[in-house]
């Protein structure tokens, strides 16, 4: 008889579980929305606005809604929570927290809740620009080898920059904090029970987010000591889980569900739960990628691009290539676009529409190229192949004959070309950025890794089927929609099912419970074919958008 695994995916705006059994029969599901969602205009029970880039949440939402949603998930599916054998959980990442020694946030202290550096910063908060800038550039002074493994720059939405960020601009906040952490290691932490001598750290979000390798560890003391002796400070005192038994993979048993939460979950103490992994890196197993040369685009509010291969290639522009970061024995690139629900969502607020359905239609009529509109989709900045949180967009080309619907081709056509820049760039291992950033980022090993398939999943692909045309025309390449639109929830799913073991579930590994669960077989795909018309209407249209972004960088590098 088939047995069930919970999966936790922890998005921007709500949480889901999903319930997926042995067999990959996706046998409840629910999501519940936080109850302060992303907190960017002021804190909770306060009018003063937040600073510009800031971007934070409530700690208190994610248990709380996260139990809502698995007692609801259960109660779809007519179980009692006896059936399930192990949890899964995928978090957003960069999403991190100051905390007390037996795991209290900070931002819950009747002293600090009305100080924004107390609360968890969500991964598209940018505050810690001017610190990530400063620890790149102190990095590339030093020779550091961690930094070629991220393409030559620290992200302003990782780690470390956040916590200097605070360290430099709230120094009292960052006295109080026993503890930083990902919010996924937070969570798991939560339904694991124990104090901070006991956290484990999740290798996969040490791993993008940083700077962590199982060969080198973290970056060294005397690294931190350079960027900032309180840094080094926090790093020494401040960050306990970092032994080599408390660094553990996603599929890895973190600890056993308590009573107190198991009660507030509606499922039986003891339950394994597994190590955290990223949203995004969980839509690899999450829709049985389980092989090398299989770019995984994980489409929501941004975009993850996860692909896996056999070998490590230094290159400009990537996120980050991590040994083991996604799957056991592969190296794991990492790419992605800051914004891309996140960009729609903000044309669609200004134009005023509800949605983009009457549009849809009227959009694809157009000829490539948008009748001369052209957009270049940085509204937050560019994640790949920049790396740069500070650049903008831009929209060109626009006269009194242009409406709502070439605005919105354009976008679409400006995120399918990002795309392609970032396919071309893992092929060929060389981003072909502009000069001065190039140099910044050095040199190109001139070596790429293969690409043989492309697979989408999130929310996008099933909602917006045109999107995923105008990419696959962009590419010249099929792309597959995966029929679960929950890539990232069942890929937490499959992890909760390997970290219940052998002894439970018929997977010694997460290849084998991926494959089971997730994957497609082949007649059965539901493949976007490109048009052999618009992709060579779009290669002429590439070249234009390369100079724009060329020209957008240098102008405001």
């Amino acid at each position: 008889m088939p047995v069930i695994a919970l999966g936790l995916d922890f998005g921007t705006e709500s949480v889901r579980a999903i319930l997926v059994d042995s067999e990959g029969r996706e046998v409840g599901s629910s999501v519940s929305p936080f109850e302060h969602g992303q907190i960017v205009d002021s804190l909770p029970g306060s009018e003063e606005p937040l600073p510009e880039r800031y971007a934070l949440q409530c700690p208190a939402d994610w248990i709380q809604s996260a139990a809502v949603a698995t007692k609801e998930a259960l109660a779809k599916a007519g179980l009692t929570g006896e059936e399930i054998v192990g949890i899964g959980v995928d978090f957003t990442s960069c999403t991190m927290l100051p905390a007390k020694h037996d795991g209290t946030p900070l931002c819950e202290l009747e002293s600090l809740k009305s100080r924004p550096l107390a609360w968890p910063k969500l991964w598209k908060h940018h505050g810690a620009l001017e610190q990530a800038d400063r620890m790149t550039s102190i990095a590339r002074e030093r020779g550091e080898s961690f930094l070629r493994r991220y393409g030559g720059v620290i992200g302003l939405e990782w780690f470390f920059p956040k916590m200097l960020e605070t360290i430099e601009q709230a120094p009292d906040i960052a006295e109080c904090a026993d503890v930083w952490l990902e919010a996924g290691d937070w969570f798991v932490w939560r339904l694991v029970g124990g104090d901070s001598d006991s956290l484990v750290r999740s290798t996969c979000q040490a791993g993008y987010k940083a700077m962590w390798s199982a060969d080198e560890g973290y970056p060294s003391q005397d690294y931190f000591q350079a960027v900032h002796p309180k840094l080094a400070e926090a790093f020494a005192k401040r960050m306990p889980g970092q032994s080599a038994e408390q660094m553990r993979s996603p599929g890895e048993v973190a600890g056993e569900l308590t009573e107190a939460m198991a009660t507030q979950f509606g499922l039986p103490a003891g339950v394994p739960v597994s190590a955290a992994i990223i949203d995004a890196h969980a839509g690899v197993p999450g829709v049985g990628a389980a092989e090398p040369g299989t770019l995984v685009m994980v489409l929501g509010t941004s975009s993850c691009h996860m692909l896996n291969a056999t070998k490590m290639v230094d290159m400009p522009g990537v996120a980050g290539v991590v040994e083991g970061g996604i799957l056991p024995g592969l190296f794991g690139y990492e790419t992605g676009q800051a914004a891309v629900g996140d960009a729609f969502a903000w044309l669609r607020k200004l134009l005023n529409r509800d949605s983009f359905d009457d549009l849809a239609e009227e959009a694809m009529r157009l000829p490539p190229g948008a009748e001369g509109v052209s957009c270049l989709d940085w509204m937050n900045g560019c994640r790949t192949p920049l790396m740069d949180g500070s650049v903008r967009g831009a929209f060109t080309g626009l006269g009194m004959q242009h409406g709502p619907a070439h605005l919105y081709l354009a976008l679409m056509e400006a995120s399918a070309f990002g795309v392609r820049w970032i396919v071309e760039m893992l092929r060929h291992g060389d981003a072909d950025l502009p000069e001065s950033n190039q140099a910044e980022q050095g040199s190109s090993s001139n070596r790429g890794v293969p690409i043989d398939r492309i697979i989408a999943t999130g929310g996008l692909p099933h909602h917006n089927r045109a999107f995923v045309e105008v990419y696959a025309d962009v590419l010249g390449m099929p792309i597959e929609i995966h029929p679960s639109s929950q890539g990232p929830a069942v890929g937490a799913a499959v992890l909760g099912m390997v970290a219940a073991g052998p002894e439970k579930t018929p997977f010694s590994s997460i290849a084998e419970a991926a494959t089971a669960m997730a994957a497609v077989p082949e007649d059965q795909r539901d493949l976007i074919l490109p048009r052999l018309e618009r992709t060579q209407a779009y290669d002429v249209l590439y070249r234009r958008y390369r100079q724009l972004a060329l020209a957008v960088a240098q102008q405001q590098i």
